[in-house]
């Protein structure tokens, strides 16, 4: 199962994300967010193989997410605004975010070329850690790959798991200390609770 820890701004907390058994390190490059980072700074933040390195963008023009997933060796481009297939760049995967109301239906995805659906609690403008779950049930059962997040933590991550069977979990604001700066204790004690949860 992928385990990513989102939003990312400095070497020590990806160190502590990958020591505490993450599998994939987002990266925000939605300058409206408070943990935007530019990506000449990301591509410092090394990361080993194995470790997939996801940039997230809201309605980015398309050769800028390119340009960026280039700079920042990026192995996958999380999408969250109102971006549709022809706009998804070529040359690096896609993982399609989506916000989910007590509408939706994942069928509506069904054929578009993302590698999975990723998804977020409602959250006004707001994109890349609001802390917000939402009803894991509307999940429901679909033909794609999904990843859960919005207000993930050690707390309820094992009863999402359980219930969705996901293929990964995503977590951010609730495992900080302040936007952007991850508290190590909790951030470690997401990733058990999601390794043990996906074992049993």
């Amino acid at each position: 199962m992928i385990l990513k820890i989102c939003g990312i701004t400095n070497p020590a907390d990806a160190s502590a994300a990958i020591e505490g058994g993450a599998t994939a390190l987002g990266f925000n490059f939605y300058a409206r967010s408070p943990r935007y980072i530019a990506p000449h700074n990301a591509a410092e933040i090394a990361s080993p193989p194995g470790v997939r390195r996801v940039g997230v963008f809201v309605d980015e023009d398309r050769g800028r997410v390119e340009e960026i997933a280039g700079i920042a060796s990026l192995d996958v481009v999380q999408l969250h605004g109102d971006e549709t297939p022809d706009d998804y760049p070529a040359s690096v995967a896609v993982w399609k975010a989506v916000r989910v109301t007590e509408r939706f239906d994942s069928s509506q995805y069904d054929g578009w070329p993302a590698e999975a659906l990723l998804l977020d609690g409602p959250a006004a403008e707001l994109y890349g850690g609001a802390g917000r779950t939402f009803d894991w049930r509307l999940a429901g059962v679909s033909s794609r790959r999904i990843i859960l997040a919005g207000g993930l933590d050690a707390s309820n991550v094992a009863e999402a798991i359980a219930l969705v069977r996901p293929w990964g979990v995503d977590a951010c604001s609730r495992i900080e200390s302040a936007p952007g700066k991850k508290d190590h204790k909790k951030m470690t004690e997401f990733l058990q609770a999601a390794r043990a949860a996906d074992r049993s």
